[in-house]
């Protein structure tokens, strides 16, 4: 049995169906939102030296148009599981809780406060020290909201809450890049 929890490994299917599954029995990964990134990097490379096109040059053109399909498989399923919050809305999504964000923007009246609090101390903020210190308190909000999807999803198994979290931690890095550009604009380098 492999590290996913199945008899057969990813690698041990033909390509086809490697192409079909999700992206933690590609990567042979538990799904779960908890994830080493070193082993997740380590995958990717293995898996990409085996998908690589030229390792296919002598099977002619259609074997190198399917290994270029697998290795553009495999890096969109990277990308997926290294980022914290879209590796989470993946889970939500394969755990029949859906993101939702363009249609699902209703947020606790809390979160919507101290979004507004922190758009006027974004509008108020004049010098460095200011931004610096709200993109401190913004990421610390960030980190926090990824540890409720880890224990949401991992933990308490409630992919409803895991996807309001993923909705709200969006919200966030949206402002967190405002906050950013805010900052470049300050830069002088």
């Amino acid at each position: 049995m492999n590290r996913s929890g199945s008899d057969v490994s990813a690698s041990d299917q033909p390509l086809s169906a490697q192409l079909a599954v999700s992206d933690f029995a590609l990567f042979e990964l538990p799904q779960r939102f908890a994830q080493n990134r070193a082993e997740l990097d380590a995958r990717w490379k293995d898996l990409q030296r085996e998908a690589h096109p030229d390792k296919f040059a002598s099977q002619g053109t259609a074997a190198q148009r399917v290994a270029m399909q697998w290795s553009v498989r495999i890096n969109e399923a990277y990308q997926r599981l290294k980022d914290p919050l879209r590796r989470a809305a993946y889970l939500c999504e394969l755990g029949g809780a859906p993101i939702q964000a363009e249609n699902n923007t209703a947020m606790p009246s809390t979160f919507l406060m101290q979004q507004m609090s922190w758009r006027e101390d974004l509008d108020d903020a004049k010098d460095l020290s200011a931004l610096e210190a709200l993109h401190d308190t913004v990421t610390q909000a960030h980190r926090e909201g990824l540890q409720r999807c880890e224990h949401c999803i991992d933990e308490a198994n409630d992919l409803s809450q895991a996807a309001q979290e993923v909705r709200a931690l969006m919200f966030i890095e949206r402002f967190a890049r405002d906050i950013e550009q805010r900052l470049d604009a300050l830069d002088p380098n």
